[in-house]
């Protein structure tokens, strides 16, 4: 297998998922402001959609989509917990989750990286769109251990890598001790640990 990635962005969350499940995987790094590999392949060529992550199978195939990826991955080892099984409600509630981390939250930090958005704009997505889906997100989390309950899913690995993006982004979570908690949470996981040191984010 290979994941195509870069550092600290959506990429991370299966390339967590894969170190979870203990699957080895080659890391090919993509530079997305050029679409080349660091090898200087044309990464058009492997994912025509030019965003990351993508990974190749085994038998050549090329997935894309975080969601879609991560769920694949959970799969490949049930026996991980990682997704519950296809089917049950719970499946649909972990697909709920992860929609809603990449339509709500991912989605919603996109202005705050776009050179071209209005600063006025930014501070609408930073003060009310973002600041209600983390009022959302805290009330769930001081509740429960994992967005699932006490089980840790591939949806928080979504949801991991997207919070830890307010780092970057100079937001301040003080308002939400709850998301803190579980950033630290899942941080200290040694899966998210290792997924963390291979990219170069600590």
């Amino acid at each position: 297998m290979k994941l195509y990635f870069k550092p600290g962005v959506c990429s991370l969350s299966p390339h967590i998922v894969l170190q979870e499940i203990g699957q080895a995987v080659e890391l090919v790094e993509v530079d997305l402001a050029t679409k080349k590999t660091k090898d200087g392949a044309d990464y058009w060529a492997i994912n025509p959609k030019g965003s990351v992550p993508a990974l190749q199978l085994d038998d050549g195939q090329v997935l894309t989509e975080g969601v879609a990826i991560v769920q694949y991955l959970a799969d490949r080892k049930p026996e991980a917990g990682l997704a519950p099984p296809s089917g049950t409600v719970e499946r649909y509630r972990l697909q709920e989750w992860l929609n809603y981390v990449s339509t709500e939250v991912h989605k919603g930090f996109s202005p705050l990286f776009n050179p071209k958005a209005p600063e006025e704009w930014k501070a609408v997505v930073r003060d009310t769109l973002l600041a209600q889906r983390f009022d959302f997100l805290s009330k769930r989390l001081a509740a429960s251990k994992f967005l699932m309950g006490d089980t840790f899913t591939v949806a928080d690995a979504y949801l991991f890598t997207v919070l830890s993006w307010t780092k970057r982004l100079s937001l301040d979570l003080a308002k939400w001790p709850a998301l803190i908690a579980y950033q630290e949470r899942v941080a200290a996981r040694p899966a998210v640990q290792a997924a963390m040191k291979a990219e170069g984010l600590i």
